[in-house]
């Protein structure tokens, strides 16, 4: 791949973003305000500053990633790419609305790729001209220390597409694996069953949040707790998904508790507002 372009420029998207390009890959990174584009720049040369005062980055790979990455708009991003990966809110509208923009100015190769982490894939591009050419991205946060890339295939998704996001995954330096396009694929499927069960154990008295995340870094090898990576997700992010799982799957363990609803009422969205299960 030679130009990929990546739109939605939030913590997500400025992550993939920031991984392409230190893979030598020209990026073109896009949003519709302007002023996030600009924090997404600050944050990317921090995080690769950061890297190489602690070892991590060369200094070469951190000026090569600068290098190859620019700002534009929709149109710029996906004119000529071979790869348009959208990091947008979770609103399905929104992502047919990007992909359908995309598609009357990109190349046919051109991969589709979306960093949902629950909506169908099918559903995503059941409107495209060309549904075969859209897939799963769903990347992790911080998406430039996270080794996974969870890819999700539709009915619709070319065996060929398949191949070039695994070929994509691994020259960017992640682990892929592959899973079918069903409600909350496998992390989201589990990740949030076992956060809004850790809710529901806060709110009922079970133990603190700090010593339920101790019990499962401790206990389960977990690398942090279901509470703290609510936190670190968005209380509000994860309401939504479980309210979409619940609903899809006919499960009432994806239902969010009162107590989860009550914070998000109350502004209490976790490390982005300052407070949730911890201060930030």
């Amino acid at each position: 791949m030679q130009k990929v372009g990546v739109v939605g420029a939030g913590t997500m998207g400025h992550g993939i973003a920031q991984v392409t390009a230190m893979a030598g890959i020209d990026v073109v990174l896009a949003d519709a305000n302007p002023a996030v584009l600009e924090q997404a720049l600050i944050k990317v040369t921090a995080n690769l500053d950061k890297g190489v005062s602690r070892g991590k980055v060369s200094a070469e790979i951190r000026d090569l990633a600068l290098s190859h990455l620019s700002t534009g708009t929709l149109a710029q991003a996906a004119t000529e790419a071979d790869l348009l990966i959208e990091a947008v809110p979770e609103k399905l509208d929104l992502k047919r609305r990007i992909f359908a923009e995309a598609e009357a100015v990109a190349p046919d190769h051109c991969i589709f790729g979306t960093n949902t982490s629950s909506l169908s894939i099918h559903a995503i591009g059941a409107q495209l001209a060309d549904p075969g050419r859209i897939i799963g991205t769903h990347f992790f946060n911080p998406v430039h220390i996270m080794a996974l890339l969870e890819v999700i295939v539709a009915d619709t998704t070319r065996d060929a597409v398949l191949e070039g996001i695994r070929t994509y995954g691994e020259r960017i330096g992640k682990s892929v694996v592959v899973v079918k396009d069903v409600p909350g694929f496998a992390t989201s499927r589990l990740g949030v069953a076992l956060g809004m069960e850790a809710i529901r154990m806060v709110e009922q008295g079970v133990a603190t949040a700090e010593d339920i995340d101790t019990a499962m870094t401790l206990g389960y090898r977990h690398p942090v707790g279901p509470l703290k990576l609510t936190d670190m997700v968005g209380l509000d992010v994860r309401m939504h998904i479980g309210s979409y799982l619940a609903e899809a799957l006919g499960n009432p363990a994806f239902e969010p508790p009162e107590l989860m609803k009550q914070m998000v009422a109350e502004g209490k969205l976790g490390k982005k507002s300052g407070q949730g299960f911890y201060r930030w």
